[in-house]
Protein backbone atom coordinates (compact mmCIF):
# COMPACT_ATOMS: atom_id res chain seq x y z
CA UNK A 1 0.00 0.00 0.00
CA UNK A 2 2.79 2.44 0.86
CA UNK A 3 4.93 1.62 -2.19
CA UNK A 4 4.23 4.88 -4.03
CA UNK A 5 4.69 6.96 -0.88
CA UNK A 6 7.97 5.18 -0.12
CA UNK A 7 9.33 5.86 -3.60
CA UNK A 8 8.37 9.54 -3.48
CA UNK A 9 9.84 10.09 -0.02
CA UNK A 10 13.11 8.48 -1.03
CA UNK A 11 13.14 10.79 -4.05
CA UNK A 12 12.65 13.76 -1.72
CA UNK A 13 15.56 12.68 0.46
CA UNK A 14 17.87 12.46 -2.55
CA UNK A 15 17.76 16.24 -2.84
CA UNK A 16 20.03 16.30 0.22
CA UNK A 17 22.56 13.89 -1.26
CA UNK A 18 26.00 15.46 -1.51
CA UNK A 19 25.26 18.40 0.82
CA UNK A 20 27.68 19.18 3.64
CA UNK A 21 25.16 20.23 6.28
CA UNK A 22 21.51 20.98 6.85
CA UNK A 23 20.58 24.59 6.08
CA UNK A 24 17.29 26.44 5.94
CA UNK A 25 17.43 26.42 2.13
CA UNK A 26 18.11 22.74 1.50
CA UNK A 27 15.70 21.74 4.29
CA UNK A 28 12.94 23.75 2.60
CA UNK A 29 13.65 22.07 -0.72
CA UNK A 30 13.41 18.61 0.88
CA UNK A 31 10.31 19.59 2.85
CA UNK A 32 8.56 20.75 -0.32
CA UNK A 33 9.11 17.31 -1.83
CA UNK A 34 7.94 15.56 1.35
CA UNK A 35 4.78 17.70 1.42
CA UNK A 36 4.08 16.88 -2.23
CA UNK A 37 4.66 13.17 -1.53
CA UNK A 38 2.19 13.13 1.37
CA UNK A 39 -0.51 15.02 -0.52
CA UNK A 40 -0.18 12.74 -3.55
CA UNK A 41 -0.54 9.78 -1.17
CA UNK A 42 -3.95 11.15 -0.08
CA UNK A 43 -2.86 12.17 3.42
CA UNK A 44 -5.30 14.75 4.77
CA UNK A 45 -4.24 18.38 4.51
CA UNK A 46 -4.60 18.91 8.27
CA UNK A 47 -2.20 16.05 9.03
CA UNK A 48 0.25 17.20 6.35
CA UNK A 49 0.40 20.71 7.85
CA UNK A 50 1.09 19.35 11.36
CA UNK A 51 3.67 16.90 10.04
CA UNK A 52 5.55 19.45 7.92
CA UNK A 53 5.58 22.04 10.69
CA UNK A 54 7.10 19.57 13.16
CA UNK A 55 9.65 18.26 10.66
CA UNK A 56 10.79 21.80 9.77
CA UNK A 57 11.15 22.76 13.42
CA UNK A 58 13.10 19.62 14.36
CA UNK A 59 15.29 19.62 11.25
CA UNK A 60 16.39 23.22 11.81
CA UNK A 61 17.12 22.53 15.46
CA UNK A 62 18.96 19.23 14.96
CA UNK A 63 22.52 19.11 16.27
CA UNK A 64 25.21 18.67 13.63
CA UNK A 65 26.91 15.30 14.02
CA UNK A 66 30.05 14.97 11.93
CA UNK A 67 29.77 11.19 11.59
CA UNK A 68 26.23 11.43 10.19
CA UNK A 69 25.40 12.91 6.79
CA UNK A 70 22.68 15.59 6.36
CA UNK A 71 20.73 13.01 4.34
CA UNK A 72 20.72 10.60 7.32
CA UNK A 73 19.89 13.35 9.80
CA UNK A 74 16.86 14.47 7.81
CA UNK A 75 15.65 10.88 7.34
CA UNK A 76 15.92 10.40 11.11
CA UNK A 77 13.79 13.51 11.74
CA UNK A 78 11.14 12.35 9.24
CA UNK A 79 11.19 8.84 10.69
CA UNK A 80 10.67 10.12 14.24
CA UNK A 81 7.80 12.36 13.17
CA UNK A 82 6.15 9.57 11.16
CA UNK A 83 6.35 7.36 14.25
CA UNK A 84 4.70 10.10 16.31
CA UNK A 85 1.91 10.64 13.76
CA UNK A 86 1.26 6.88 13.71
CA UNK A 87 0.88 6.71 17.48
CA UNK A 88 4.35 6.58 18.99
CA UNK A 89 4.03 3.37 20.97
CA UNK A 90 2.36 -0.02 20.65
CA UNK A 91 -1.16 -0.06 22.14
CA UNK A 92 -1.96 -3.57 23.46
CA UNK A 93 -5.52 -4.82 23.92
CA UNK A 94 -7.20 -4.19 27.26
CA UNK A 95 -8.84 -7.49 28.19
CA UNK A 96 -9.82 -6.66 31.76
CA UNK A 97 -13.11 -7.98 33.07
CA UNK A 98 -14.48 -11.46 33.48
CA UNK A 99 -14.50 -11.99 30.53
CA UNK A 100 -12.97 -9.18 28.49
CA UNK A 101 -15.34 -8.02 25.75
CA UNK A 102 -14.16 -6.78 22.35
CA UNK A 103 -16.83 -5.09 20.24
CA UNK A 104 -15.84 -4.92 16.57
CA UNK A 105 -17.61 -2.11 14.70
CA UNK A 106 -17.43 -0.64 11.21
CA UNK A 107 -19.15 -0.24 7.88
CA UNK A 108 -20.31 -3.11 5.71
CA UNK A 109 -17.58 -4.25 3.33
CA UNK A 110 -14.66 -3.16 5.50
CA UNK A 111 -13.77 -6.77 6.30
CA UNK A 112 -15.14 -6.75 9.84
CA UNK A 113 -16.29 -10.39 10.05
CA UNK A 114 -13.01 -11.70 8.63
CA UNK A 115 -11.13 -9.40 11.01
CA UNK A 116 -13.02 -11.01 13.92
CA UNK A 117 -11.79 -14.43 12.79
CA UNK A 118 -8.21 -13.18 12.37
CA UNK A 119 -8.21 -11.57 15.80
CA UNK A 120 -9.62 -14.74 17.40
CA UNK A 121 -6.88 -16.84 15.78
CA UNK A 122 -4.17 -14.42 16.90
CA UNK A 123 -5.43 -14.37 20.50
CA UNK A 124 -5.76 -18.14 20.50
CA UNK A 125 -2.12 -18.41 19.46
CA UNK A 126 -1.22 -16.16 22.41
CA UNK A 127 -2.85 -18.55 24.87
CA UNK A 128 -6.33 -17.04 25.16
CA UNK A 129 -9.60 -18.93 24.80
CA UNK A 130 -11.73 -16.62 22.60
CA UNK A 131 -15.45 -16.89 21.86
CA UNK A 132 -16.85 -15.42 18.64
CA UNK A 133 -20.37 -13.99 18.77
CA UNK A 134 -22.57 -13.47 15.71
CA UNK A 135 -24.33 -10.19 16.47
CA UNK A 136 -24.83 -9.19 12.83
CA UNK A 137 -28.45 -10.20 12.20
CA UNK A 138 -28.89 -7.67 9.40
CA UNK A 139 -26.74 -9.37 6.75
CA UNK A 140 -28.09 -12.88 6.02
CA UNK A 141 -24.71 -14.43 5.23
CA UNK A 142 -22.84 -12.87 8.17
CA UNK A 143 -23.70 -15.59 10.70
CA UNK A 144 -22.83 -18.39 8.29
CA UNK A 145 -19.57 -16.65 7.37
CA UNK A 146 -18.55 -16.32 11.03
CA UNK A 147 -19.42 -19.97 11.72
CA UNK A 148 -17.29 -21.05 8.74
CA UNK A 149 -14.37 -18.97 10.02
CA UNK A 150 -14.83 -20.44 13.50
CA UNK A 151 -14.54 -23.98 12.13
CA UNK A 152 -11.40 -23.11 10.18
CA UNK A 153 -9.59 -21.78 13.25
CA UNK A 154 -11.27 -24.13 15.77
CA UNK A 155 -12.86 -21.33 17.80
CA UNK A 156 -16.50 -21.67 18.97
CA UNK A 157 -19.14 -19.29 17.61
CA UNK A 158 -22.14 -18.33 19.75
CA UNK A 159 -25.46 -17.83 17.95
CA UNK A 160 -29.17 -18.02 18.77
CA UNK A 161 -30.83 -19.73 15.77
CA UNK A 162 -33.52 -17.43 14.41
CA UNK A 163 -32.71 -14.80 17.04
CA UNK A 164 -33.05 -11.16 15.99
CA UNK A 165 -32.49 -9.38 19.31
CA UNK A 166 -28.82 -8.41 19.36
CA UNK A 167 -28.87 -7.63 23.07
CA UNK A 168 -30.16 -11.13 23.93
CA UNK A 169 -27.46 -12.72 21.74
CA UNK A 170 -24.68 -10.68 23.33
CA UNK A 171 -25.86 -11.26 26.91
CA UNK A 172 -26.25 -14.99 26.22
CA UNK A 173 -22.69 -15.12 24.87
CA UNK A 174 -21.26 -13.38 27.93
CA UNK A 175 -23.13 -15.80 30.21
CA UNK A 176 -21.70 -18.77 28.27
CA UNK A 177 -18.21 -17.30 28.43
CA UNK A 178 -18.44 -16.94 32.21
CA UNK A 179 -19.75 -20.49 32.59
CA UNK A 180 -17.23 -22.16 30.29
CA UNK A 181 -14.17 -19.97 30.91
CA UNK A 182 -13.94 -18.21 27.54
CA UNK A 183 -11.92 -14.99 27.33
CA UNK A 184 -12.22 -12.70 25.48
CA UNK A 185 -15.67 -12.44 23.89
CA UNK A 186 -15.43 -10.99 20.36
CA UNK A 187 -18.66 -9.43 19.07
CA UNK A 188 -19.14 -9.24 15.30
CA UNK A 189 -21.66 -6.39 15.10
CA UNK A 190 -23.76 -5.25 12.14
CA UNK A 191 -22.52 -2.80 9.56
CA UNK A 192 -24.16 -0.52 7.03
CA UNK A 193 -23.15 0.96 3.72
CA UNK A 194 -23.03 4.29 5.52
CA UNK A 195 -23.35 5.52 9.08
CA UNK A 196 -27.03 5.86 9.99
CA UNK A 197 -29.20 6.28 13.11
CA UNK A 198 -30.45 2.64 13.42
CA UNK A 199 -26.87 1.32 13.22
CA UNK A 200 -25.54 3.66 15.89
CA UNK A 201 -28.56 3.04 18.13
CA UNK A 202 -27.89 -0.73 18.05
CA UNK A 203 -24.21 -0.23 18.86
CA UNK A 204 -24.92 2.25 21.65
CA UNK A 205 -27.29 -0.25 23.31
CA UNK A 206 -24.60 -2.94 23.28
CA UNK A 207 -22.05 -0.45 24.59
CA UNK A 208 -24.29 0.59 27.49
CA UNK A 209 -25.41 -2.94 28.44
CA UNK A 210 -22.06 -4.76 28.14
CA UNK A 211 -19.53 -1.98 28.81
CA UNK A 212 -16.89 -3.60 26.53
CA UNK A 213 -13.24 -3.11 27.43
CA UNK A 214 -12.38 -2.64 23.75
CA UNK A 215 -14.37 -1.01 20.92
CA UNK A 216 -12.32 -1.62 17.79
CA UNK A 217 -13.26 0.28 14.65
CA UNK A 218 -12.47 -1.70 11.49
CA UNK A 219 -11.42 0.64 8.67
CA UNK A 220 -10.95 -0.24 5.00
CA UNK A 221 -7.59 1.34 4.12
CA UNK A 222 -8.53 1.60 0.45
CA UNK A 223 -11.46 3.97 0.93
CA UNK A 224 -9.31 7.11 0.90
CA UNK A 225 -10.34 10.20 2.82
CA UNK A 226 -13.82 8.75 3.43
CA UNK A 227 -12.11 6.51 6.00
CA UNK A 228 -11.29 9.63 8.03
CA UNK A 229 -14.93 10.80 7.95
CA UNK A 230 -16.17 7.35 9.01
CA UNK A 231 -13.66 7.16 11.85
CA UNK A 232 -14.57 10.61 13.16
CA UNK A 233 -18.32 9.79 13.12
CA UNK A 234 -17.92 6.47 14.92
CA UNK A 235 -15.57 7.97 17.47
CA UNK A 236 -17.91 10.89 18.19
CA UNK A 237 -20.90 8.60 18.74
CA UNK A 238 -19.22 5.60 20.34
CA UNK A 239 -15.78 6.71 21.61
CA UNK A 240 -13.83 3.84 20.09
CA UNK A 241 -10.72 2.55 21.89
CA UNK A 242 -8.66 1.59 18.86
CA UNK A 243 -8.50 0.98 15.12
CA UNK A 244 -7.93 -2.07 12.93
CA UNK A 245 -6.88 -1.32 9.36
CA UNK A 246 -7.79 -3.90 6.72
CA UNK A 247 -6.47 -4.32 3.15
CA UNK A 248 -3.17 -2.74 4.08
CA UNK A 249 -1.63 -4.87 1.33
CA UNK A 250 -3.78 -3.23 -1.35
CA UNK A 251 -2.57 -0.91 -4.09
CA UNK A 252 -4.25 2.27 -2.86
CA UNK A 253 -2.16 5.32 -2.06
CA UNK A 254 -2.27 4.65 1.68
CA UNK A 255 -2.64 8.20 2.95
CA UNK A 256 -5.86 7.45 4.81
CA UNK A 257 -3.98 5.02 7.03
CA UNK A 258 -1.69 7.87 8.08
CA UNK A 259 -4.55 10.33 8.48
CA UNK A 260 -7.10 8.29 10.41
CA UNK A 261 -5.10 7.88 13.60
CA UNK A 262 -4.37 11.61 13.86
CA UNK A 263 -7.99 12.46 13.03
CA UNK A 264 -9.53 10.49 15.91
CA UNK A 265 -6.63 10.46 18.35
CA UNK A 266 -7.03 6.73 18.98
CA UNK A 267 -4.27 4.15 18.43
CA UNK A 268 -4.07 1.75 15.51
CA UNK A 269 -3.94 -1.63 17.26
CA UNK A 270 -3.84 -4.07 14.35
CA UNK A 271 -3.26 -4.16 10.61
CA UNK A 272 -4.52 -6.85 8.24
CA UNK A 273 -1.77 -7.60 5.72
CA UNK A 274 -3.39 -10.25 3.51
CA UNK A 275 -6.34 -12.51 2.89
CA UNK A 276 -5.18 -15.47 4.98
CA UNK A 277 -6.50 -15.78 8.52
CA UNK A 278 -3.01 -15.51 10.01
CA UNK A 279 -2.33 -12.22 8.18
CA UNK A 280 -3.00 -9.98 11.16
CA UNK A 281 -0.21 -8.07 12.87
CA UNK A 282 -0.02 -5.94 15.99
CA UNK A 283 0.66 -2.39 14.84
CA UNK A 284 4.09 -0.99 15.70
CA UNK A 285 4.33 2.71 14.73
CA UNK A 286 8.13 2.72 14.58
CA UNK A 287 8.24 -0.38 12.38
CA UNK A 288 5.60 1.01 10.02
CA UNK A 289 7.53 4.28 9.74
CA UNK A 290 10.62 2.26 8.86
CA UNK A 291 8.69 0.35 6.18
CA UNK A 292 7.32 3.55 4.66
CA UNK A 293 10.81 5.04 4.45
CA UNK A 294 12.12 1.90 2.72
CA UNK A 295 14.37 0.94 5.65
CA UNK A 296 12.72 -2.43 6.18
CA UNK A 297 11.24 -4.05 9.25
CA UNK A 298 13.78 -6.54 10.51
CA UNK A 299 12.11 -7.14 13.89
CA UNK A 300 8.85 -8.21 12.27
CA UNK A 301 10.83 -10.44 9.92
CA UNK A 302 12.53 -12.10 12.91
CA UNK A 303 9.16 -12.62 14.59
CA UNK A 304 7.76 -14.15 11.41
CA UNK A 305 10.76 -16.49 11.18
CA UNK A 306 10.34 -17.59 14.78
CA UNK A 307 6.64 -18.18 14.21
CA UNK A 308 6.79 -20.01 10.87
CA UNK A 309 10.08 -21.90 10.98
CA UNK A 310 10.67 -24.84 13.30
CA UNK A 311 13.73 -24.03 15.41
CA UNK A 312 15.01 -27.62 15.54
CA UNK A 313 14.62 -27.99 11.78
CA UNK A 314 16.50 -24.72 11.23
CA UNK A 315 19.26 -25.68 13.66
CA UNK A 316 19.65 -29.05 11.95
CA UNK A 317 19.89 -27.33 8.55
CA UNK A 318 22.55 -24.94 9.85
CA UNK A 319 24.63 -27.72 11.37
CA UNK A 320 24.38 -29.76 8.16
CA UNK A 321 25.40 -26.74 6.11
CA UNK A 322 28.30 -25.94 8.44
CA UNK A 323 29.66 -29.46 8.71
CA UNK A 324 29.24 -30.53 5.07
CA UNK A 325 29.74 -28.98 1.67
CA UNK A 326 26.74 -27.06 0.33
CA UNK A 327 24.49 -29.33 -1.75
CA UNK A 328 21.27 -29.12 -3.74
CA UNK A 329 19.48 -30.94 -0.90
CA UNK A 330 20.43 -28.12 1.50
CA UNK A 331 19.45 -25.59 -1.16
CA UNK A 332 15.93 -27.08 -1.48
CA UNK A 333 15.49 -27.25 2.31
CA UNK A 334 16.37 -23.56 2.60
CA UNK A 335 14.00 -22.66 -0.21
CA UNK A 336 11.15 -24.42 1.58
CA UNK A 337 11.93 -22.54 4.78
CA UNK A 338 12.13 -19.23 2.90
CA UNK A 339 8.70 -19.85 1.36
CA UNK A 340 7.27 -20.05 4.87
CA UNK A 341 8.40 -16.45 5.36
CA UNK A 342 6.02 -15.29 2.61
CA UNK A 343 6.48 -13.97 -0.94
CA UNK A 344 10.04 -13.02 -1.90
CA UNK A 345 8.95 -9.42 -2.59
CA UNK A 346 7.61 -8.99 0.95
CA UNK A 347 10.79 -10.43 2.44
CA UNK A 348 12.91 -8.06 0.33
CA UNK A 349 10.93 -5.06 1.55
CA UNK A 350 11.13 -6.15 5.17
CA UNK A 351 14.89 -6.50 4.73
CA UNK A 352 15.00 -2.89 3.47
CA UNK A 353 16.83 -3.79 0.26
CA UNK A 354 15.03 -1.11 -1.76
CA UNK A 355 16.00 1.71 0.57
CA UNK A 356 19.63 0.58 0.79
CA UNK A 357 20.10 0.17 -2.95
CA UNK A 358 17.81 2.88 -4.33
CA UNK A 359 15.44 0.39 -5.98
CA UNK A 360 11.83 1.49 -6.46
CA UNK A 361 8.99 -0.64 -5.11
CA UNK A 362 7.87 -1.46 -8.66
CA UNK A 363 11.35 -2.68 -9.58
CA UNK A 364 11.56 -4.71 -6.37
CA UNK A 365 8.31 -6.42 -7.33
CA UNK A 366 9.72 -7.21 -10.79
CA UNK A 367 12.90 -8.64 -9.31
CA UNK A 368 10.92 -10.72 -6.83
CA UNK A 369 8.57 -12.05 -9.50
CA UNK A 370 11.46 -13.03 -11.77
CA UNK A 371 13.28 -14.55 -8.81
CA UNK A 372 10.31 -16.69 -7.82
CA UNK A 373 9.87 -17.91 -11.40
CA UNK A 374 13.55 -18.82 -11.52
CA UNK A 375 13.44 -20.56 -8.14
CA UNK A 376 10.46 -22.65 -9.26
CA UNK A 377 12.42 -23.71 -12.36
CA UNK A 378 15.42 -24.59 -10.22
CA UNK A 379 13.26 -26.67 -7.90
CA UNK A 380 11.79 -28.61 -10.86
CA UNK A 381 15.30 -29.22 -12.20
CA UNK A 382 16.58 -30.39 -8.81
CA UNK A 383 13.64 -32.76 -8.51
CA UNK A 384 14.79 -34.30 -11.82
CA UNK A 385 18.18 -35.16 -10.32
CA UNK A 386 19.17 -38.40 -8.67
CA UNK A 387 19.93 -38.46 -4.93
CA UNK A 388 23.65 -38.69 -5.71
CA UNK A 389 23.48 -35.65 -8.00
CA UNK A 390 21.69 -33.58 -5.39
CA UNK A 391 24.29 -34.42 -2.78
CA UNK A 392 27.33 -34.09 -5.06
CA UNK A 393 26.61 -31.58 -7.86
CA UNK A 394 30.20 -31.90 -9.11
CA UNK A 395 29.38 -35.30 -10.69
CA UNK A 396 26.90 -33.70 -13.11
CA UNK A 397 28.56 -33.91 -16.51
CA UNK A 398 27.17 -32.95 -19.93
CA UNK A 399 25.10 -36.14 -20.40
CA UNK A 400 23.60 -35.86 -16.91
CA UNK A 401 22.83 -32.19 -17.53
CA UNK A 402 21.00 -33.10 -20.73
CA UNK A 403 18.96 -35.79 -18.93
CA UNK A 404 18.04 -33.35 -16.12
CA UNK A 405 16.93 -30.74 -18.67
CA UNK A 406 14.69 -33.25 -20.47
CA UNK A 407 13.15 -34.38 -17.18
CA UNK A 408 12.49 -30.79 -16.07
CA UNK A 409 11.24 -29.60 -19.47
CA UNK A 410 13.85 -26.82 -19.72
CA UNK A 411 16.85 -26.07 -21.94
CA UNK A 412 20.32 -27.51 -21.36
CA UNK A 413 21.65 -23.95 -21.10
CA UNK A 414 19.27 -23.19 -18.21
CA UNK A 415 20.57 -26.19 -16.27
CA UNK A 416 24.11 -24.98 -17.02
CA UNK A 417 23.25 -21.50 -15.71
CA UNK A 418 21.77 -23.02 -12.57
CA UNK A 419 24.92 -25.09 -11.96
CA UNK A 420 27.16 -22.03 -12.46
CA UNK A 421 25.14 -19.92 -10.02
CA UNK A 422 25.00 -22.77 -7.55
CA UNK A 423 28.79 -23.08 -7.64
CA UNK A 424 29.08 -19.37 -6.79
CA UNK A 425 26.76 -19.88 -3.83
CA UNK A 426 28.88 -22.85 -2.81
CA UNK A 427 32.04 -20.74 -2.88
CA UNK A 428 30.31 -18.04 -0.85
CA UNK A 429 29.25 -20.59 1.76
CA UNK A 430 32.81 -21.94 2.01
CA UNK A 431 34.14 -18.41 2.59
CA UNK A 432 31.47 -17.77 5.21
CA UNK A 433 32.41 -20.94 7.06
CA UNK A 434 36.04 -19.92 6.93
CA UNK A 435 35.25 -16.48 8.35
CA UNK A 436 33.08 -18.00 11.09
CA UNK A 437 36.02 -20.14 12.13
CA UNK A 438 33.82 -23.00 13.26
CA UNK A 439 31.74 -20.81 15.55
CA UNK A 440 28.41 -21.59 13.95
CA UNK A 441 25.76 -19.25 12.62
CA UNK A 442 24.34 -16.74 15.09
CA UNK A 443 20.64 -16.26 14.85
CA UNK A 444 17.54 -17.55 16.49
CA UNK A 445 17.27 -18.62 20.15
CA UNK A 446 18.97 -21.84 21.00
CA UNK A 447 22.25 -21.24 19.24
CA UNK A 448 21.03 -22.24 15.79
CA UNK A 449 19.16 -20.09 13.38
CA UNK A 450 17.64 -19.84 9.96
CA UNK A 451 20.31 -20.41 7.31
CA UNK A 452 21.85 -17.10 6.38
CA UNK A 453 20.60 -15.16 9.38
CA UNK A 454 23.48 -13.22 10.84
CA UNK A 455 26.46 -14.51 8.88
CA UNK A 456 25.31 -13.77 5.37
CA UNK A 457 21.67 -13.51 4.51
CA UNK A 458 18.86 -11.66 6.19
CA UNK A 459 20.41 -8.44 7.47
CA UNK A 460 19.98 -7.43 11.06
CA UNK A 461 19.36 -10.93 12.38
CA UNK A 462 22.08 -12.07 14.66
CA UNK A 463 24.10 -9.12 15.83
CA UNK A 464 27.14 -7.42 14.34
CA UNK A 465 26.97 -9.13 10.98
CA UNK A 466 23.57 -7.66 10.30
CA UNK A 467 22.25 -4.48 8.82
CA UNK A 468 22.15 -2.40 12.00
CA UNK A 469 25.33 -3.88 13.47
CA UNK A 470 27.98 -3.82 10.78
CA UNK A 471 26.24 -1.30 8.57
CA UNK A 472 27.13 -3.17 5.37
CA UNK A 473 24.88 -4.88 2.89
CA UNK A 474 25.51 -8.61 3.34
CA UNK A 475 25.19 -11.15 0.53
CA UNK A 476 21.69 -12.19 -0.40
CA UNK A 477 20.39 -15.33 1.33
CA UNK A 478 21.75 -18.58 -0.03
CA UNK A 479 19.18 -19.64 -2.56
CA UNK A 480 18.33 -16.12 -3.74
CA UNK A 481 19.25 -16.15 -7.45
CA UNK A 482 22.54 -14.34 -7.94
CA UNK A 483 21.40 -13.30 -11.41
CA UNK A 484 18.76 -11.22 -9.68
CA UNK A 485 21.56 -9.36 -7.91
CA UNK A 486 22.93 -8.53 -11.34
CA UNK A 487 19.55 -7.23 -12.47
CA UNK A 488 19.48 -4.74 -9.59
CA UNK A 489 22.27 -2.78 -11.22
CA UNK A 490 20.84 -2.66 -14.71
CA UNK A 491 19.09 0.38 -16.19
CA UNK A 492 15.60 0.59 -14.80
CA UNK A 493 16.51 -1.27 -11.65
CA UNK A 494 17.62 1.54 -9.35
CA UNK A 495 21.16 1.78 -8.05
CA UNK A 496 23.85 1.70 -10.66
CA UNK A 497 21.19 2.00 -13.37
CA UNK A 498 19.05 4.87 -14.54
CA UNK A 499 18.42 6.53 -11.18
CA UNK A 500 20.67 9.60 -10.88
CA UNK A 501 22.11 10.31 -7.47
CA UNK A 502 21.12 6.93 -6.06
CA UNK A 503 23.35 5.09 -3.60
CA UNK A 504 26.10 2.94 -5.04
CA UNK A 505 25.44 -0.78 -5.24
CA UNK A 506 27.17 -2.95 -2.62
CA UNK A 507 30.16 -5.08 -3.53
CA UNK A 508 29.32 -8.31 -5.31
CA UNK A 509 29.34 -11.49 -3.18
CA UNK A 510 32.58 -13.49 -3.08
CA UNK A 511 33.02 -15.55 -6.19
CA UNK A 512 30.83 -13.36 -8.41
CA UNK A 513 32.88 -11.63 -11.07
CA UNK A 514 31.75 -8.18 -12.26
CA UNK A 515 30.46 -7.96 -15.81
CA UNK A 516 32.85 -6.44 -18.30
CA UNK A 517 31.53 -3.63 -20.44
CA UNK A 518 31.68 -4.23 -24.17
CA UNK A 519 33.79 -1.74 -26.08
CA UNK A 520 32.00 0.26 -28.73
CA UNK A 521 33.25 -0.42 -32.23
Amino acid sequence: MFDNLSDRLQGAFRSLAGTDKLTADNIEEAIREVRKSLLEADVSLKVVKIFISNVRQKALGVEVIEAVSPYQQFVKVVSDELTTILGGEVAPLDLKGGPGIIMMVGLQGAGKTTACGKLALKLKGEGFKPLLVACDVQRPAAIHQLETLGKQIDVPVFTIPGGQDVQDIAEGAVAKAKADGYNPVILDTAGRLQVDTPLMAELLILDKVLNPSEKILVIDSMTGQEAVNVAETFNTQLSVTGLLLTKIDGDARGGAALSVREAVGKPIKFISTGEKLDNLEAFHPDRMASRILGMGDVLSLVEKAQKNIDEKEAEKAVMDMFQNDFSFEMFINMQRMMKKMGPMGDVMKMMGIGGMMGISAEDQNKIAEQGEVMMNRYEIAINSMTVAERRKPEIIDFSRRRRIARGAGIKDSEVGQMLNEFEKMRQMMRMMKGMMGGGGFPGMPGGGGFPGMGGGGFPGMGGPGGLFGGGKMPPMPPGFPQSMMGQMGRPGFGAGGSRPGGPKPPPLPPGVAPRKKKKKR
